[in-house]
């Protein structure tokens, strides 16, 4: 099958959901009006609160979704063949991850700017609030420990990228300084800032060569420098680094899927996986596994976090959150369509695919799973005449940059969510934003080095898809609720929520009897996973009883 075709209808069907479906959603599900208050007007405090321009806004909630989740996640699940997963991203991302991202941001504005765990205690109830808070805690925690990992990893996997991702910073606190302090507008020295950073991109490998003390730091020494770093930025007003930074990458991202999309129609490959490849040795399930294994190029948890954690804060006008929430999860399902062509169409041989692709052991490991994405994206990008060398260098850089976006973002959540429950337990000091990020990253840095190597997250990273899930499933039963009180349809956020939380509850029971059935090295997975599940399904059922009362009210 050619790629390029599939690549076009994917993008046509993106295109016709954005035109229509979230049209519709806009004006006669959540009836958005251009003058409603925002809470970044009302509430504005420079610090987290700060009414900000729609391109800019997009670019922090696009790069801060668009994680390493959309890439390792497809570029495993092909396993399974191209034709699940690809049909699994564009149909997910358009019925249930767009939907899920915009009614996520949607519930948040008009909830104060409130997190989505916050604001089940006004729609379901008080008495489930902790427990929400309490999940989107734990999956915080891990994401925060193994994004590090991830990105110690391709530091030292790919060294001339170390280079061009600190310049980044850098250029990035001059871009909220000339905005912010000097009045300046936003495109004309981003750009500036991102032909500075495209540079350092080609400068990579000779300060990779003139630097060895640097480049030949291990991953866990990196851990200790990223969560140490992303305490900082989680603390700074987001003006400081978190939106220049998140604009610039949206640069990088938006040049990354151009040269991606152009190297795609000029080297005009043909997919060497399988159409279906039911029954992969070593391999789970594809039904319900490929719907978790696949989650932030599809629908995401994570997504309404951060819909409702920083981004609902930032909006300046209450109609941009249609652009924003369901035209950003459009954005990260074209990187999930990319990450599959990269991992089915980006080898050589259906022989190469084949070796690649023998077993799940061999496949799914953090390693080979970046290697796919990497490697197929350069072998696009140097259609184009860039070096094979210089693409693979590009191709990492901006995996990294959008693992580090999430990392920074995830970080900020973490210590909105630390506050939130310090404040229903009356804890004040934890309501200090540096005392809630302090034990953000602490917990973080505390699961990272557990093990050797700063490996510590992988323990819980098993549980990341399934809990992802979750969350997202919750998140829109608390919006299916919300709607229901307000006497409008239902059926389109309590639809995708009965769809992936039966897949989600049933995978997550099929991993639990596995983690018992080797308790005795898997008893942490069992005990968590058990902890996460229970609180899950407690959320679920009080919600369950609010949405089919006659008069549905908080409990």
């Amino acid at each position: 099958m050619n790629a390029a075709l599939l690549a076009a209808m994917t993008f046509v069907l993106f295109a016709l959901g954005y035109r229509f479906y979230s049209r519709f959603l806009s004006d006669r599900i959540f009836a958005l009006a251009e003058d409603e208050p925002v809470p970044s007007r009302e509430f504005e405090d420079g610090v987290d609160f700060v009414p900000t321009p729609k391109s800019v806004l997009w670019g922090h909630h696009y790069t801060s979704i668009a994680g390493a989740a959309p890439i390792v996640g497809p570029a495993i699940a092909v396993i399974w063949g191209w034709l699940p997963a690809l049909i699994w991203v564009a149909l997910g991302t358009v019925f249930m991850g767009a939907v899920h991202d915009f009614s996520a941001l949607v519930i948040s504005l008009r909830n104060r700017g409130r997190s989505i765990g916050e604001v089940t205690a006004s729609v379901i109830g008080p008495r489930v609030r902790t427990a929400f808070l309490l999940i989107i805690f734990l999956l915080i925690w891990i994401v925060l420990a193994v994004f590090a990992f991830i990105i110690g990893t391709l530091f030292v996997r790919n060294p001339g990228a170390i280079f061009p991702i600190n310049v980044q910073i850098l250029v990035a606190l001059v871009l909220g300084w000339l905005v912010y302090r000097r009045g300046v507008r936003w495109f004309a020295p981003s750009i500036a800032g991102y032909a500075v950073l495209l540079g350092a991109v080609f400068a990579g490998d000779a300060f990779a060569a003139q630097f060895p003390v640097i480049t030949t730091l291990s991953v866990s020494t990196w851990v200790w420098i990223l969560l140490l770093y992303s305490f900082a930025a989680s603390v700074l007003p987001v003006w400081v680094l978190l939106q220049p930074r998140d604009y610039l990458n949206a640069h990088q991202l938006i040049t990354g899927l151009v040269l991606l999309s152009l190297g795609l129609v000029v080297l005009n490959p043909t997919i060497q996986a399988p159409v279906v490849n039911p029954s992969p040795p070593g391999a789970p399930p594809m039904i319900p596994f490929l719907f978790i294994t696949i989650a932030c190029g599809a629908i995401s948890g994570f997504h309404g976090l951060v819909a409702s954690g920083t981004t609902s804060k930032q909006i300046g006008c209450m109609t941009d959150a249609r652009a924003i929430g369901y035209g950003g999860m459009l954005g990260e399902g074209l990187l999930g369509m990319l990450a599959v062509l990269a991992a089915t169409a980006g080898f050589a041989t259906a022989a190469d695919w084949g070796s690649h692709y023998a077993s799940w052991g061999e496949a799914s490991g953090l390693g080979p799973k970046l290697d796919a994405f990497v490697g197929g994206g350069a072998r696009f990008v140097s259609a184009l005449g860039v070096p094979l060398a210089t693409g693979r260098t590009f191709i990492a850089v901006m995996v990294i940059a959008f693992a580090a976006t999430s990392l920074d973002t995830g970080a900020r959540i973490q210590r909105l969510i630390i506050a939130e429950l310090a404040e229903a337990a009356g804890v004040r000091p934890l309501t200090n934003r540096y005392a809630a990020g302090a034990l953000g990253i602490g917990a973080a840095l505390l699961l990272a080095l557990t093990q050797a190597g700063g490996k510590g997250g992988l323990i819980l990273w098993p549980l990341f898809g399934t809990t992802n899930q979750l969350v997202a499933g919750v998140t829109l039963l608390v919006v299916s609720v919300w709607l229901r009180r307000l006497g409008r349809p239902v059926v389109y956020t309590l639809a995708p929520m009965i769809f992936v939380g039966s897949a989600t509850v049933i995978a997550m029971l099929g991993e639990l009897r596995g983690y018992f059935a080797h308790f005795s090295d898997q008893w942490l997975l069992a005990v968590m996973g058990s902890l996460i599940l229970a609180l899950d399904l407690w959320v679920i059922l009080a919600g369950a009883r609010v949405l089919m009362a006659k008069t549905p009210s908080p409990r």
